[in-house]
């Protein structure tokens, strides 16, 4: 049996066998004290009255300790009622007792019923409120997190923009390639938050998503000839560290598709995350392409940029990054979970 209504503290935290042994016994208590009070009532009342106190009695036991003590303590009300006040008394029953006796039965079976719908409707509102409060939270949640990610897109638009003029600053000829770069960047990461946000990509597994997402950015880029290959374990990231990821992933990939192989030469692009000491994981990017120039691509004016969006992508991560070339390049991010 369950308490319908709040309890006190001791009641609320005790096992259900004792709430029901408290619920008889105030279903007991509550009987007897409206049966004193129908016997002190004897001497004032006229006749006719053998349920005075008995009524209340049972609306307060189903208000208190639900429906079943209610039905006790209706059950002991009416037993008081017809041994002591409906006449003739002690248990006998004649055409008058038997109206009597149906007449309270009625009029408790309404109330219990009542009181019980009522309560069960309460529970539904209370349960439909804390369902609407929760959704309220999410909302909140889920519109502060879209604040952050918006302000930290529009902060890489402007880190992007901000190295782009210093480019256009040392080689005004590049301007159209420059632009051009800047534009594609920016539609990249686009695509990037439409796939995070797309419905039918909540489920998906972060090996699944990234294999989409290669295979995304090797058609955007128009190159053929070149696989990428994804080997990632199950594994789930936040959507912060995952959108960063997506990002770097991209970058990295795009970098490979423009320098790695040139000449339409074909090749292959890896793509692996591993898990080092079970709080750090280890990205790899490895490329079987041309590898890095004899000099840094930042010793020549106008080059670099995409070196510098992963740098500062992988600071992001909180992550350290390394670069291997020869034969081919090796990126390896390592950042903690």
């Amino acid at each position: 049996m369950k308490f319908l209504f709040r309890s006190p503290p001791l009641v609320s935290r005790s096992r259900p066998a004792v709430q029901a042994a408290v619920a008889i016994a105030l279903a007991g208590l509550i009987s007897a004290a409206a049966t004193a009070a129908r016997f002190a009532l004897e001497g004032t009342l006229p006749p006719g009255y053998p349920f005075l106190t008995f009524f209340p009695a049972v609306i307060i036991t189903s208000f208190l300790c639900g429906t079943a003590a209610g039905t006790l303590c209706a059950v002991l009300c009416g037993l008081a009622a017809w041994y002591w006040f409906i006449p003739p008394n002690g248990f006998a029953l004649d055409r008058q007792s038997a109206f009597a006796l149906a007449f309270y039965v009625f009029i408790v079976t309404v109330d219990i019923v009542l009181i019980h719908l009522m309560t069960r409707a309460m529970r539904r509102l209370e349960a439909e409120k804390r369902v609407s409060n929760a959704l309220v939270e999410q909302q909140r949640t889920m519109f502060e997190e879209l604040q952050h990610r918006v302000a930290n897109n529009m902060a890489f638009v402007a880190s992007l923009l901000n190295m782009s003029r210093r480019r256009l600053r040392a080689d005004p000829a590049a301007a159209p390639a420059i632009l051009d770069e800047a534009r594609n960047r920016i539609e990249t990461m686009a695509r990037i938050h439409r796939r995070l946000h797309d419905p039918n990509q909540v489920d998906l597994p972060v090996g699944a998503y990234l294999r989409d997402l290669c295979t995304d950015v090797i058609e955007a880029s128009g190159v053929s000839g070149v696989a990428c290959e994804v080997d990632v374990p199950e594994m789930t990231f936040d959507i912060r560290k995952l959108t960063t990821l997506s990002m770097l992933v991209s970058e990295i990939i795009t970098n490979s598709l423009k320098h790695a192989f040139p000449d339409g030469r074909a090749g292959r692009i890896a793509v692996s995350i591993r898990l080092v000491d079970g709080d750090r994981a280890v990205l790899t990017i490895a490329d079987d392409g041309v590898g890095l120039p004899e000099e840094p691509e930042d010793a020549a004016p106008g080059h670099g940029l995409g070196n510098r969006i992963v740098d500062a992508l992988a600071k992001q991560l909180k992550g350290t990054l390394a670069r291997q070339s020869g034969p081919g390049l090796v990126t390896r991010i390592t950042f903690p979970l």
